[in-house]
């Protein structure tokens, strides 16, 4: 079972890479078939493969089979997770806020109110 870490890190490993990059940019226009990429790309069906495998196992591309062919497209929920991620492990600070959770406590004056802080 993989951890979060290496989760995340096939994200990252999927835009750390020239080719994976162009392919995505070939992407962006839309679904493409193998053999599309493979002359775009002047690559042979094994190196497209290799990539294909790294873009589709970090779920930023979706795959589907037709007859002989496979289809690629860029995922929006692969995408948009990518996003959040890249955002969150790259947020500086912390984003404290207090949290309510203390609302029903005795109206007693001498009662010491605690802080709880919930980081998101």
């Amino acid at each position: 079972m993989a951890t979060v870490y290496e989760k995340q890190a096939k994200v990252f490993k999927a835009f750390c890479d020239e080719t994976r990059l162009r392919i995505l940019q070939l992407l962006r226009t839309g679904e493409k078939c193998a053999c599309v990429l493979q002359e775009q790309l002047n690559l042979g069906q094994s190196g497209l493969s290799y990539h294909m495998k790294i873009l589709v196992e970090s779920g930023v591309v979706e795959s589907r089979k037709e007859g002989k062919w496979t289809y690629y497209t860029i995922s929006e929920k692969g995408s948009a997770y990518a996003a959040t991620l890249l955002k969150r492990l790259t947020t500086p600070k912390a984003i404290a806020k207090e949290s309510n959770c203390c609302k029903n406590k005795p109206s007693n004056k001498n009662f010491k109110t605690e802080k709880h802080i919930k980081i998101i």
